[in-house]
């Protein structure tokens, strides 16, 4: 009798091929000029970082879903905090603050995941009011509304994603704002 599960063999971690090729996905949805042109996103630092940790939390939402995702989820967190790192040092911090600014890039990371988490399940305007605050610096609720029906409507289309085309980087993020989009 075969068993469905070899307990000594260790879990197929994903190829750095596809794990690049997710977070150039994500990483080119954040720099969409819609957010920043018709959205109120500042274009700043902190915007983009702000939309990439949107864009990065709806994914590994999604792939909490997938049976064997998980060590594709630590790959991509992985990378961002790889990104993160590289996008410091390119910036001129030096090897003493990095770590610093690492710690609250995590911080910042993991608090907007669970308030996001948080508001999504509350569902309304809960998913709006987090955005506002965390990525629209607390003004332009409008525009928070309409990230919030965008979130909401990638959250769908993500769900709709087969799971083999998630793993394999085969799928795409939808329109940046399609018309049809309400929070």
């Amino acid at each position: 009798m075969l068993w469905p599960f070899n307990h000594f063999k260790k879990p197929r971690l994903p190829s750095p091929g596809t794990i690049e090729a997710i977070y150039g996905m994500i990483v080119t949805q954040a720099r969409e000029p819609i957010f920043y042109r018709d959205l109120g996103v500042p274009d700043t630092v902190n915007g983009r970082f702000d939309l990439l940790l949107l864009h990065l939390w709806l994914l590994l939402r999604r792939l909490r879903t997938v049976q064997g995702a998980a060590e594709l989820s630590q790959a991509l967190f992985d990378r961002f905090c790889e990104d993160m790192d590289d996008n410091l040092r390119e910036m001129g911090i030096g090897d003493q603050t990095v770590p610093k600014r690492m710690r609250a890039f995590g911080e910042a990371f993991y608090g907007r995941v669970q308030a996001y988490d948080q508001a999504y399940d509350q569902g309304g305007e809960a998913l709006a009011s987090a955005i506002c605050k965390n990525i629209l610096n607390g003004t332009g609720m409008d525009q928070a509304q309409r990230l919030a029906g965008y979130a909401r409507a990638t959250e769908a289309d993500l769900d709709r994603t087969d799971e083999v085309a998630l793993l394999c980087a085969s799928f795409k993020f939808p329109p940046a704002l399609p018309e049809d989009v309400t929070p």
